[in-house]
């Protein structure tokens, strides 16, 4: 079983788990966790990490200097403190950030840039407000003081005063975030300056809590259709999301966060939309906090794409490797069946022959600590080759709300947290 990567960001003395035992007691003495608060009983949970929500780098945009970015991320489970991961892993120069601030942003205003009263935190870094991240690099914040809901949204804000290069972002959020064209707007409350909304996260991959009552996390390793694309934007309706709601109600010795590594376009063994799979493996598996389990759905744009892999055995080779990584560091996998997409423009029927037999290696050959058949879940009992039509955005490939509830549902909990 993994736990927090092995740092790479500068640290004096005294040490990450030191800071966060003073965080906690300070937080304790001045009452700054609430009646009820979400921190576990146990000592040793207490100064667990948990990973609560991730991004993978997808690609690079334009950078933005000059200008300070609020990107707003949608938790799975809560802490009593959080520290944040910002990446320039797909940079090529060194990522200077001016300013890194952790806020709760302002409840029952839908895609708001405003963050609650009294929530906004500075990040830093080794005790430093500033940070250069080296190209191909990420780097963890300090413990940040903020008692974090469940199921909740914070604003986590990067002013870039420089032009730094390209830009590592993850580009289709189905989240609204903002952008402040101008100057370090990092600590405002206020949301006006943030005039202009953009659709990806820039520079966030990920976010950790201390002393959650969960016990640990689960990655679901994917394409568009773990992205989220079909459902509604905003909404956290990826089926990742509804797992999270589920796994949120089991008690607290199998309660798990939910890491969302999914990538539109993504393909297990080639880059196309980012890094293939297994050569982002690492980074979106193995280095993230706490992974107990991984879900893996990724291989259909092998199969449709161009070019397009024709040997089932290939793919089926790449999911060994994989599980063979992961149990290397004690990480139980969940395979699931590739979903149908008859009516796609790509879709032929010797692609789909590909997709039936790795669709039977996935349940049959014992590849897998567990499968979740998603393609039953989903599929059109008159035409099987077809997504069922109440599932159906519209593109025979992706899913809407309903279809992604039905991915979700088809996983079995004792699957993924035993």
């Amino acid at each position: 079983m993994t736990d927090s990567p092995t740092p790479t960001w500068p640290m004096t003395r005294p040490t990450a788990a030191a800071l966060a035992l003073v965080l906690l007691a300070a937080l304790a003495l001045v009452g700054a966790l609430p009646a009820g608060a979400d921190v576990p009983s146990d000592p040793a949970a207490a100064r667990r990490w948990t990973g609560t929500w991730a991004a993978a780098a997808s690609g690079t945009a334009p950078a933005l200097p000059g200008a300070s970015i609020r990107n707003v991320v949608h938790v799975s489970v809560g802490g009593s403190a959080a520290r944040v991961r910002v990446s320039n892993r797909l940079g090529t120069a060194a990522l200077r950030l001016g300013a890194v601030t952790v806020a709760l942003q302002k409840p029952g205003v839908p895609n708001s840039p405003d963050a609650m009263p009294g929530s906004l935190r500075t990040a830093t870094f080794g005790g430093a407000r500033t940070v250069v991240v080296p190209a191909g690099q990420d780097r963890l914040t300090d413990p940040v003081a903020l008692r974090v809901p469940a199921h909740g949204n914070l604003l986590v804000t990067l002013y870039t005063p420089h032009d730094s290069g390209p830009a590592t972002f993850h580009r289709s959020a189905r989240q609204t975030n903002f952008l402040a064209p101008y100057g370090n707007r990092a600590a405002d409350e206020n949301g006006s300056a943030y005039t202009t909304a953009i659709g990806s996260w820039y520079y966030v991959t990920g976010v950790d809590v201390l002393g959650s009552s969960a016990v640990g996390s689960v990655v679901t390793l994917g394409d568009s259709i773990t992205d989220g694309n079909g459902s509604t934007a905003d909404a956290n309706r990826r089926w990742p999301d509804r797992l999270a709601e589920r796994l949120r109600a089991l008690p607290a010795a199998r309660r798990l966060g939910v890491l969302n590594a999914g990538v539109s376009g993504n393909r297990l063994l080639r880059a196309g939309v980012g890094p293939s799979a297994l050569d982002r493996f690492d980074a979106d598996v193995l280095t993230r906090t706490g992974v107990r389990t991984l879900i893996v759905m990724v291989g259909i744009n092998d199969i449709k794409g161009t070019p397009n892999v024709t040997d089932p055995a290939a793919l089926t080779a790449a999911y060994r490797r994989v599980v063979d990584r992961s149990h290397a560091r004690g990480i139980r996998v969940v395979g699931a069946t590739l979903t149908p997409y008859g009516g796609h423009g790509a879709y032929t029927s010797a692609r789909e022959r590909v997709r039936q037999a790795v669709n039977a290696s996935i349940r049959g050959d014992g590849i897998f600590d567990a499968v979740a058949d998603f393609d039953r879940a989903v599929r059109d009992p008159v035409r099987p080759h077809r997504i069922r039509p109440a599932y159906d955005p519209g593109d025979h490939l992706h899913f809407n709300d309903a279809g992604m509830r039905a991915l979700a549902d088809a996983v079995a909990l004792s699957d993924v947290a035993p």
